[in-house]
């Protein structure tokens, strides 16, 4: 029972963190991984639990979406289906054992990720060729998302700033449409496999599906940099506390 509490907690903080901030995986997958779930099972799990909130954005960001050029949408998309698919079986051929030693490196890069995300879409923006949405970038960041989906938006964010793209609100719409169809090949391809923690997976949905509705008043009533800071703080802790298991 205490195990679930911690997993409950865990998303419910994670929904929360991903409205507010982004940054729910630092939360869901430690959690899973320390009450017992092998790391490759946590890792997929995991990506089950966050995975209904990215559709609540994508429908947020509906009229957005909906005004990208559709060629250009679907051209996106399919290179973003092959890439988390990728991901995905790269997943699913790691040991539990390589997966620990590589975890704590993904950790520590999503945390940079996110603590200079800005700087990053800065300079992305900086050196924007304007040229259009290219499907080698697509494809990398995608396999990455298929892998580990950690830092997932932000990496995002900087392809599109590279790409030229500056309003904001469209690119936020194009994110949360990419995430949600990379986790949706991501969630079908570790269920068809049997790797996904069932009951787990189905608490933490919901409890991640309250605190990303929870989180909206916390998103306006927080400064952005405090709650920079506290997503940061996870996972510069996170990162350690893994770095620690893997090579201590």
């Amino acid at each position: 029972m205490i195990e679930y509490l911690i997993l409950a907690a865990a998303a419910f903080f994670a929904g929360m963190l991903n409205t507010v901030a982004g940054g729910g995986t630092f939360l869901t997958f430690p959690a899973l991984v320390f009450t017992g779930v092998p790391p490759v099972a946590a890792n997929a799990t995991s990506a089950v639990a966050v995975f209904p909130g990215y559709l609540g954005g994508a429908l947020g960001f509906r009229k957005e979406i909906a005004a990208y050029d559709r060629k250009r949408l679907m051209k996106i998309v399919a290179f973003t289906a092959i890439g988390g698919l990728a991901g995905s079986l790269l997943l699913l051929v790691s040991s539990n054992e390589a997966f620990s030693v590589v975890v704590p490196f993904l950790l520590a890069a999503a945390t940079l990720a996110f603590a200079f995300g800005p700087r990053i879409q800065a300079w992305a923006s900086r050196r924007s060729l304007g040229k259009p949405e290219g499907a080698l970038g697509t494809l990398l960041v995608s396999v990455y998302g298929g892998y580990f989906n950690g830092g997932l938006g932000i990496v995002l964010l900087a392809l599109f700033s590279l790409w030229g793209m500056r309003d904001l609100n469209a690119m936020n719409g194009l994110k949360n449409a990419l995430s949600f169809v990379l986790s949706g090949i991501s969630v079908a391809t570790f269920a068809a496999a049997g790797i996904v923690a069932w009951p787990q997976a189905v608490l933490m949905m919901v409890a991640a599906t309250v605190g990303g509705y929870a989180g909206a008043p916390v998103a306006r009533a927080l400064p952005a940099s405090v709650v920079r800071t506290i997503v940061i703080a996870v996972g510069a802790s996170m990162s350690a506390l893994f770095f620690w298991r893997a090579f201590a």
